[in-house]
């Protein structure tokens, strides 16, 4: 059966018209995801990025056009998340973690290291146009901390020299292997593909969870631990509402005070507790 074409609309893009035809085709494939299109903006994004290497002045446009709202509601968008770039970005994004863990193991030296070998700063890009470098929020792999991730592929337990020289391979074209994931890295307009939501066809590729991830799962088992039974497992009790000084329900709903009540501690010498 042969698909029907998809109508290019009239578009104040500067797309040639055969990459504004794929853009439609592929945007099109995106909204019918959605019960409503709009819900398509975030993945539509990444591919308008995958085309340019970032949110274009076109590519905002596009996204606009297709699902019928404003150049200025995309670019509230575009703005608000990290991973959508306004500026033309490198072949490869690197980000250093430097979240607490990776920080506290070496995280910030690794930035440093590589900020001062490539000579440019946080989302700042190579001359050569190679390596956009930023610092990361959390690579969601403390277990393998300091973690730098290549268009977010994972390199764990690395050293201010071992990511400088990750960093040389990758201007030099050479094929890089993530220590976990894909058997190779791809370039940061194909990611964004997949970002967008268009399979690859890599998702099995190359190893898992590794052991540092799996440790607590391996010693579960040696001990032949298990997860209680929840239907078999003592209900918990309700919570009890307490008031202040740890009396239940309000001052309201309890009882007047007595003698017993205001002479505890009377006796006592400051700083000691009552008893």
């Amino acid at each position: 059966m042969t698909a029907e074409p998809v109508e290019t609309p009239t578009t104040k893009t500067r797309y040639d018209a055969d990459v504004l035809a794929t853009l439609t085709a592929d945007a099109t494939a995106i909204m019918a995801r959605y019960p409503d299109p709009r819900s398509g903006l975030l993945p539509m994004l990444h591919l308008v990025q995958s085309i340019d290497g970032y949110v274009s002045r076109d590519g905002i446009l596009f996204c606009a056009e297709m699902l019928g709202i404003t150049a200025a509601e995309v670019s509230a968008v575009a703005t608000f998340y990290t991973q959508y770039k306004r500026h033309p970005n490198g072949t490869y994004t690197v980000g250093v973690c430097t979240n607490t863990l990776c920080a506290v193991m070496g995280g910030d030296a690794v930035f440093d290291e590589l900020s001062e070998h490539l000579g440019v700063g946080h989302d700042e890009t190579t001359d050569d146009g190679a390596i956009t470098l930023e610092r990361v929020e959390c690579n969601a792999a403390c277990d393998y901390a300091p973690v730098v991730m290549v268009n977010w592929e994972f390199f764990d337990n690395q050293t201010p020299e071992t990511a400088t020289a990750l960093a040389d391979k990758l201007r030099l074209g050479e094929d890089v292997v993530p220590t976990r994931g894909a058997a190779s890295v791809c370039s940061f307009k194909q990611m964004s593909r997949v970002l967008a939501g268009f399979n690859d066809g890599r998702a099995d590729e190359g190893v898992g969870a590794g052991a540092p991830t799996l440790a607590g799962l391996r010693i579960a088992r040696e001990n032949d631990w298990t997860a209680p039974d929840a239907s078999t497992s003592e209900p918990v009790a309700e919570p009890v509402e307490t008031g202040p000084v740890g009396k239940p329900g309000s001052s309201a709903e309890r009882p007047t005070a007595t003698s017993s009540d205001t002479e505890v501690g009377k006796d006592k010498k400051p700083g000691e507790d009552a008893k």
